[in-house]
């Protein structure tokens, strides 16, 4: 029987002003798998407050397995708060929240599944060795999220070093790579089967091994903003590599799921008619 893929990372509330969101990378990542089918094990923390009650009733209500969701009697679930600029989100991270304490999680076996997480909750000691402990002989898929001043080389390459999947924008790419270096030539380097490769508008490209694809962005025709546009990317990866689709289609599928998401406000949609048919949509053209 097939792994449910594992998430591990921040859930939090992406606040525009007064109105906040649910979010955060792991967390928007594991939403549309639920959406999709995939049924994710989701590893994160939240606070003894309302936001982390919403937190767990939004799970339950989406149907997503609450098991390995904690609960800290100190710290607060997570807060961000977003500014947009041309639709371009920026962010202002909160430091020591709940998420930056997830303890090593209870019946719960990685080893040869897929794991997912980003890099934000590895800015504190205690959460990388947790993740280190638990990513075992996983296939790790690794979701770049640099966010200064929450994030160091030496910390990352070390995560780096073990992952099947890195997947980045050209902006983290040129912050991580050595001058010249091409896509490529830093995989090889790092060691690493796959680099997934964003460039906002500019579309996507993949590394892997001898293989090379690259895919254009389809135009958004009504921007609400690029809140978790990356996410869903990588979500649709994610599916796509449990569904063994060659690597043109996974690109050229996780771009237009993104597109899509550029069309609302924040990260999720609580459409489950969304998913259904986009999932259809993907079946009938593989003729399933």
């Amino acid at each position: 029987m097939k792994q449910a893929p594992a998430v591990f990372g921040e859930v939090l509330f992406d606040c525009f002003g007064e109105d906040c969101v649910l979010g955060g990378a792991p967390f928007n990542v594991a939403w549309h798998l639920q959406g999709f089918g995939l049924a994710p094990r989701f590893v994160s923390r939240v606070g003894a407050d309302q936001l982390g009650d919403e937190v767990r009733a939004r799970m339950r209500d989406w149907g997503m397995d609450t098991r390995w969701l904690q609960v800290d009697e100190t710290l607060s679930t997570g807060r961000v708060q977003v500014t947009l600029q041309n639709g371009q989100p920026s962010y202002d991270i909160l430091d020591q929240q709940a998420y930056d304490a997830i303890r090593s999680p209870q019946d719960l076996d990685c080893g040869g599944g897929v794991l997912y997480h980003g890099s934000l909750a590895l800015r504190h000691a205690p959460n990388a060795a947790v993740l280190q402990a638990l990513r075992g002989d996983a296939r790790v898929f690794l979701d770049v999220n640099l966010r200064t001043p929450w994030w160091d080389v030496q910390t990352l390459e070390q995560f780096l070093s073990r992952a099947q999947w890195l997947k980045l924008n050209d902006e983290e790419f040129g912050l991580l790579a050595r001058d010249g270096e091409s896509p490529a030539a830093y995989a090889a380097r790092m060691g690493l089967g796959a680099v997934v490769l964003t460039r906002g508008a500019r579309g996507a490209e993949v590394y892997a091994g001898d293989t090379y694809f690259e895919d254009s962005a389809p135009v958004v025709t009504e921007l609400v903003d690029a809140v978790g546009a990356g996410d869903a990317f990588s979500a649709v990866t994610l599916y796509g590599i449990d569904q063994r689709w060659p690597w043109d289609l996974i690109l050229r599928r996780a771009a237009t799921f993104a597109a899509r998401v550029c069309g609302w406000r924040g990260a999720l949609s609580h459409d489950r008619a969304i998913y259904e048919e986009t999932v259809r949509d993907w079946r009938g053209a593989d003729g399933d």
